[in-house]
């Protein structure tokens, strides 16, 4: 019982902080410099969307304020199987050059992605949601690494709109340490994960997706990563859109992804980089192994738990600190059963940081469920935003 505490803990300590701490030290001595100011690509900015008509004019409006020559980038609205006035709305923005790649059978978002691509123009790919909005300069920055012919995407940086609540809170500050890591790993070597709200790829890389598979972005990601390329990580570019609307949406939001990042380990021997040993171990750190922490969560307590019983029945003896690290994990659920229930205020939102890791994890152990079970739906689900 003491190695499976011992292994469980340093492996939740190297997950959360032990890596990012490794990749930032590395990436230390690398400096990518200035890149030279090169001609902006012709771009075709693909916006995905299923009954999308709350939020999907206001998308379109912020698209055309972006500073980005007209001349240079075509909009497409992929608008999956439909119902409501979604179509409709992009027809509005017809006489502007807004393009629309439709199909009444809904076929998840992969095969809309595709339907579009095919009738792309550009020579960068844009990916994007219809719920969230860029900064003015956004794709100025975004496109600007493509100037290195060894860059085959780049991905932007995500953004919570502060709600003044604890979800919100907890979900920015998450962002911004996926953001640090993030910066790390492009500096130092490749970056391993892109947000698909705002995800550039280089058309002739784009790869040919097989069915079935969940998460598009991180498959985009392996297949560029395994033709020889990098991914750019550009803070500068900046995606901002809104909490989910409960936390239940989060939880199945998340869910989904897991279950997608569970079918991608499955398949490992076929989607990893092998060619490039740096980018796997990054790969395996920054996104396999969270698969694996709450089952070392749930490893940690019950070894702890063992272990001070084994003792107040005299079966062993242990110091002191046992008894110390079963009360913090004891006060850690305590928090994360008191933040799922209540609304902390001011500097009290900190308190909610164990609600957010322990539903964060218990939706990774839901998309566990759903990959071995094989029930995670491909077409993808709208999450409710506030």
């Amino acid at each position: 019982m003491m190695i499976v505490f011992w292994i469980s803990l340093i492996f939740l300590v190297y997950v959360y902080l032990g890596y990012p701490l490794v990749i930032a030290f590395f990436a230390l001595f690398h400096s990518r410099g200035k890149l030279p100011n090169a001609e902006l690509p012709k771009i075709s900015l693909i916006i995905a969307a299923y009954n999308e008509e709350a939020v999907l004019r206001k998308k379109l409006e912020n698209a055309f304020e972006l500073n980005y020559p007209r001349e240079k980038m075509e909009i497409i609205v992929a608008a999956d199987g439909s119902t409501d006035d979604t179509c409709d709305i992009v027809r509005e923005f017809a006489p502007q050059g807004v393009k629309l790649s439709y199909s009444p059978e809904r076929r998840g978002k992969l095969a809309a992605m595709a339907h579009a691509v095919a009738g792309a123009a550009g020579d960068v790919l844009v990916f994007s949601d219809a719920n969230n909005s860029f900064l003015p300069c956004s794709f100025q920055y975004l496109l600007q690494p493509f100037a290195d012919e060894r860059v085959g995407a780049a991905t932007g940086a995500k953004h919570i709109r502060s709600e003044e609540d604890t979800l919100s809170a907890s979900e920015g500050l998450y962002w911004k340490y996926e953001s640090w890591i993030k910066e790390n790993e492009s500096r130092m070597n490749t970056c391993t994960a892109a947000v698909g709200e705002i995800l550039a790829v280089r058309k002739a890389l784009f790869p040919h997706i097989p069915k079935g598979v969940i998460n598009d972005d991180f498959f985009i990601v392996l297949s560029i990563i395994r033709a020889g390329y990098r991914i750019a990580y550009v803070p500068q570019a900046e995606s901002w859109e809104r909490v989910s609307q409960a936390q239940q949406d989060e939880v199945k939001r998340r869910a989904r992804i897991t279950a997608g990042r569970f079918q991608a380990l499955a398949n490992s021997w076929r989607w990893l980089p092998w060619n490039n040993p740096v980018a796997v171990w990054q790969i395996f750190s920054h996104k396999y192994f969270r698969l694996l922490i709450p089952f070392a969560m749930i490893l940690a307590l019950l070894s702890n738990l063992a272990l001070v019983l084994a003792a107040w029945f005299g079966a062993i003896e242990v110091g002191a600190w046992v008894k110390w690290m079963l009360a913090a994990q004891g006060a850690f659920y305590i928090l994360a059963a008191l933040g799922r229930w209540m609304e902390f205020g001011g500097p009290l939102k900190v308190l909610y940081l164990p609600a957010f890791l322990v539903s964060s994890n218990l939706a990774t152990l839901r998309g566990f469920f759903k990959h071995i079970h094989q029930n995670q739906e491909v077409s993808w689900e709208r999450v409710n935003r506030r």
